[in-house]
């Protein structure tokens, strides 16, 4: 079963999330809610990055979620409800249970206390990419090829910015995808990746149907790592 997960706080819209918030500045009790949730380093290395006060943040927290075997996805900073910090994280093999944004929550809250970028109290949302998610480092047209995205690019290339289709990887600098070029037909196209403004799955049943086994998968792996932990604490 799905559970869609929110807060005070929404998370990116069109999105199934898991998220957790946290006011920061302002002593309240935690809580989280039900609601609407070249080589192998160089491919794990996003290409989108932000700008001004978000890639402050995201220079801070990045290296402590990489330590503890997370990845960032990005971050983003909102007016809404006051002021919103939203980290959007995950692991490795893509996914993000609630018990690691908790985890998050509480590694990058510190260290946004110490080194307070932003000013006054501000609300810190800790989420999951989503189902329909973004498309941040060269590996993710690899992880994801076979479903459907949509990718804007900076400048045209043969007179357009926006294009729609199916992934087919990555592969000498570019974004490989399957295009419907109207009279040409079908065409696979290489959109050079230093080009790229924005990249997201589109939400289509087969990457929803994709999106559940793998995050069974995560959850059968993170229960028998649970069980033996209890196994080995026994046995001690």
């Amino acid at each position: 079963m799905l559970m869609i997960i929110s807060t005070l706080g929404s998370g990116p819209s069109g999105s199934a999330l898991f998220v957790l918030a946290r006011r920061i500045g302002q002593e309240q009790p935690d809580s989280f809610e039900t609601m609407h949730v070249g080589d192998d380093g160089a491919l794990r290395d996003r290409f989108i990055r932000e700008a001004g006060l978000a890639a402050q943040v995201a220079a801070i927290i990045e290296p402590a979620l990489e330590s503890r075997g997370f990845r960032l996805v990005r971050v983003a900073i909102s007016g809404r409800e006051g002021k919103t910090v939203q980290v959007m994280a995950e692991r490795p093999d893509g996914t993000m249970r609630i018990e690691d944004c908790e985890a998050v929550s509480r590694e990058i809250s510190p260290l946004l206390d110490v080194h307070d970028p932003i000013a006054g109290a501000y609300w810190l949302e800790v989420s999951s990419p989503g189902i329909d998610r973004p498309l941040v480092r060269p590996s993710d047209f690899v992880d994801w090829a076979g479903h459907e995205a949509k990718i804007e690019l900076k400048e045209p290339i043969e007179g357009r910015k926006r294009f729609r289709g199916v992934l087919e990887g990555f592969e000498a600098g570019e974004i490989r995808i399957e295009v419907d070029l109207d009279t040409a037909g079908h065409n696979v196209k290489g959109l050079p990746v230093g080009l790229v403004a924005d990249a997201k799955l589109v939400l289509t049943d087969a990457l929803i149907r994709e999106a559940l086994r793998r995050a069974k998968k995560s959850n059968e792996v993170g229960s028998g790592e649970a069980r033996a932990a209890r196994g080995s604490r026994e046995e001690d």
